[in-house]
């Protein structure tokens, strides 16, 4: 898959402990680019994680936009190498996912997460990081609140309020479907939150998640049950 790691951080290496990750997170942090997308995307990924002892794994769908129609799934397995820390995720999943997203032969024009993009204590989200890492447009599309305060949305699909932390505006509360919970979006990378709703209003089907985020958590799932029972 051409265009890899940006070349700002092919040399990064992975933390192992929380003061590596800090220091990384404080350089990530002012690379970050909220701007509208420079052009719609042709393919867009959802990416999805689980674990299975010391094991993660990852999974990514790539789909044709905005006509939803699946082109690729790819997947891998490795060996978590870090720990569990709050606001570090990206560190856990992010060298999984990286992998899994440039082992598509497709490049996607963005993708999205199930998780944060800014809407998070230091505006770095596993969206933000992995996002700025590969330089693809990101967002983050989370089924739980991390930070900030909000009014609940309209009812009606497509109805949302935004969510606002330390006084600026970090995200979206967005109803998927009429009547169910919402989500929480925010932009990662590369996009602003007017787009990003946009895109994730074009990328439902009949579900509360978008289409590629659902059928990248319901892959990682399979496989995490084909991996306990061998």
């Amino acid at each position: 898959m051409p265009g890899k790691i940006k070349d700002t951080f092919k040399n990064l290496r992975w933390p192992r402990d929380r003061e590596k990750a800090k220091k990384i997170q404080e350089y990530l942090r002012v690379k970050r680019v909220l701007k509208p997308l420079a052009k719609a995307p042709k393919h867009i990924a959802g990416v999805d994680a689980a674990f299975l002892g010391d094991k993660i794994i990852c999974t990514a769908c790539l789909y044709e936009f905005p006509e939803l129609v699946l082109v690729e799934e790819n997947y891998v397995v490795k060996e978590v190498r870090f720990p569990y820390i709050p606001g570090m995720l990206s560190f856990r999943e992010g060298p999984a996912i990286i992998d899994c997203v440039e082992g598509l032969k497709t490049r996607p024009g963005l993708i999205i997460f199930d998780g944060q993009g800014i809407a998070h204590p230091l505006g770095l989200g596993i969206a933000a990081c992995v996002g700025m890492i590969i330089d693809i447009p990101s967002i983050g599309c989370a089924k739980s609140r991390l930070v900030g305060e909000y009014r609940e949305p309209g009812k009606k699909k497509g109805s949302w309020s935004p969510l606002e932390y330390k006084g600026e505006t970090v995200g979206a509360v967005l109803r998927t479907r009429t009547g169910v919970k919402p989500v929480f979006v925010s932009p990662g990378h590369r996009i602003d939150l007017t787009d990003s709703i946009d895109i994730i209003m074009r990328s439902l089907a009949e579900f509360r998640l978008p289409e590629p985020v659902r059928r990248a958590d319901m892959l990682s799932r399979k496989i995490k049950r084909s991996l306990s029972e061998n």
